[in-house]
């Protein structure tokens, strides 16, 4: 009977509706908003359209920029977005926004963040929600849309997923450099130290491992602290203190607001009850029409698509992250396993690299200068990552072959790397023709072994 009880009111039990309208409205705010910044500080310019090369993901290098037509595609993201948040048309507006947002994504693994990921796969989520069944514009015009309740399973898959977000992130942290050394908050928040009031506390020692723990117990214990109705309140507090000192000292972009608005879907139906009547209020519409008493039902036809898709979906999001444990060596080190798995924040990490051409016909090296290919901000992301050093490589081969008239050009890379703190070292081997080395999803053996070691997960 209990177990009965707990799939009811995890899955079938009727919430409002007002709980997904409500995200819907504060998730097409935030993107609508970070679009915004794209076009006012010019920076679809400085990443889409200067760069010369683009470094693409294993499997998607048929995603290019558009060059001055990237204009166009974020301005085409930013509609989808505006649209999702009134709720207009909201199937096509979300599906929209997936395809527009993830294509900007994929177009250069250089301006790969965790929250650019999670973006699109929660606006992927989103498609098969019923986010537009209460005050949405698609409600206001259609009375079959227009739904009081949705099943809790609706609401809970938002939930679901930002509770993964929040619990990989925490045992992420459970590392070695992490908890015993402070790394790499130790460097980061000393660099710091010049905010005002909190600036001088910031370059101590203690500081750092104050919020290293801090970081790691409040990631883990959030999700359940959000969910339970006794601790919701001071779980808030506690995630709107977390993010705003996020956003005050490391340049993140709007994602802490998306987590902090987003963690109101844990709310209480009627504080979002009380949202919607005071909105409604302030616009002068009446909100009676949607006291219906009427569930969100999806169709049998749809049933059997949506909910093998969905199962799916979290199936990947919780085994995804744990491919890294496929790969031999250090994780931080060799980097496979490390996107799209929740490790926000871990390592400080740079590196330089010098690339040399061998001529054969001539017999004769070049040194690369990179800053002639690269911007700065791709040179330093290709300086430590090894599939952006193996990309550009290849590259090097293709450009003077083709553009230089060479034959059987062979590219050699020395690299050296410093991880959280520690000194430099020679990351890959120098002696390999990386020309000659193939993509995959598997081991790059030319990696040098790490030399140390971090313990934890």
């Amino acid at each position: 009977m209990e177990i009965k009880t707990l799939k009811y009111q995890l899955l079938k039990q009727p919430i409002s509706a007002s709980v997904l309208s409500t995200y819907r409205l504060f998730f097409g705010v935030l993107m609508l908003i970070s679009i915004g910044r794209f076009f006012y500080y010019d920076w679809i310019y400085k990443l889409y359209i200067q760069p010369k090369f683009f470094f693409s993901y294993y499997g998607f290098g048929w995603i290019k920029p558009l060059g001055e037509y990237t204009y166009g595609l974020f301005a085409l993201a930013g509609l989808f977005a505006f649209l999702v948040m009134i709720g207009k048309w909201y199937r096509l507006a979300i599906v929209g926004f997936f395809l527009t947002f993830t294509y900007i994504e994929l177009m250069d693994k250089t301006n790969y963040l965790n929250h650019y990921y999670f973006i699109s796969i929660l606006s992927f989520l989103m498609i098969f929600l019923p986010m537009n069944a209460s005050y949405s514009l698609d409600a206001e015009k259609s009375v079959s849309v227009r739904k009081e309740f949705v099943p809790a399973w609706a609401v809970n898959c938002i939930k679901l997923l930002v509770g993964i977000v929040y619990l990989y992130a925490g045992l992420c942290k459970l590392n070695s450099d992490w908890l015993f050394q402070a790394m790499p908050l130790k460097i980061w928040l000393s660099s710091n130290f010049y905010i005002p009031v909190i600036g001088p506390w910031l370059d101590k020692t203690a500081t750092a491992y104050i919020f290293a723990w801090a970081g790691a117990l409040y990631d883990i214990s959030i999700p359940f602290l959000l969910w339970n109705r006794k601790t919701r309140v001071l779980a808030f507090i506690s995630v709107v203190v977390f993010h705003t000192l996020t956003w005050i000292l490391f340049p993140i972009g709007i994602f802490p607001f998306v987590m902090m608005f987003g963690a109101t879907i844990y709310f209480s139906e009627q504080w979002h009850q009380n949202f919607w009547r005071k909105l409604y209020k302030a616009l002068k519409l009446d909100i009676n029409k949607y006291k219906n008493n009427k569930t969100y039902q999806i169709s049998h036809r749809c049933r059997r698509v949506v909910y093998p898709i969905l199962i799916l979906f979290f199936v990947i999001q919780i085994f995804f992250p744990w491919r890294y444990l496929l790969y031999p060596g250090e994780l931080f080190w060799t980097e496979e396993g490390f996107r799209f798995s929740w490790r926000v924040m871990l390592m400080e990490k740079g590196g330089y690299a010098e690339f040399r051409v061998y001529n054969p016909e001539k017999k004769e090296y070049y040194i690369i200068e990179n800053s002639d290919f690269l911007t700065p901000t791709q040179e330093k992301q290709m300086a430590f990552q090894p599939d952006f050093i193996l990309q550009f490589a290849q590259y090097l081969k293709t450009y003077f072959e083709k553009e230089k008239g060479m034959k059987n050009v062979k590219v050699f890379a020395t690299v050296y790397v410093a991880l959280n703190g520690r000194k430099s070292q020679l990351y890959i081997n120098p002696n390999i023709d990386l020309s000659n080395e193939k993509e995959s999803f598997l081991h790059k053996k030319w990696i040098l072994p790490f030399p140390g070691s971090i313990k934890g997960l």
